[in-house]
């Protein structure tokens, strides 16, 4: 009667451990290095969640209609540990972001850095998931 009760919790268990690992991955599972893109404007949302955080941005094209982008960042924590909190993107700014578009042409990229309106910089990416070794990450060993 045990055994019965015992496998199910492991099941579910196994399979919620299994959900976060399956929905993290490695930058060139999603971005292409070879797609570089600056996306400049103005954000409209930030998700801080996990495995990554998310800004949705709203570009003005040169026609005067305007594209919303999903640009994925390092994991909140990560973010955090770089001075980055919840308030300092708030919905209206505008904002630079360097980054890499996503293999399937969708407008989702992944940044590498966004540039605020005063000049400050925040490097939002990771090198150590596959995006291309720059310099730009402080946390990059020489020679890696």
């Amino acid at each position: 009667m045990k055994l019965q009760r015992i496998v199910p919790a492991a099941a579910g268990a196994a399979l919620a451990i299994a959900i976060p690992v399956a929905a993290h991955h490695a930058f060139s599972a999603e971005f292409d290095a070879d797609r570089p893109l600056q996306l400049r404007g103005t954000v409209t949302k930030m998700e801080w969640i996990n495995p990554h955080a998310w800004i949705h941005l709203e570009v003005a094209n040169d026609d005067g209609s305007s594209t919303v982008w999903m640009v994925e960042g390092g994991t909140p924590n990560t973010l955090a540990r770089r001075g980055f909190t919840k308030k300092s993107l708030l919905p209206g700014t505008e904002i630079v972001v360097d980054g890499y578009q996503a293999k399937d042409g969708s407008n989702k990229a992944n940044g590498r850095d966004l540039t605020f309106p005063d000049g400050r910089k925040l490097f939002m990416g990771s090198s150590g998931t596959g995006a291309p070794r720059d310099g730009r990450d402080p946390t990059e060993s020489p020679g890696r």
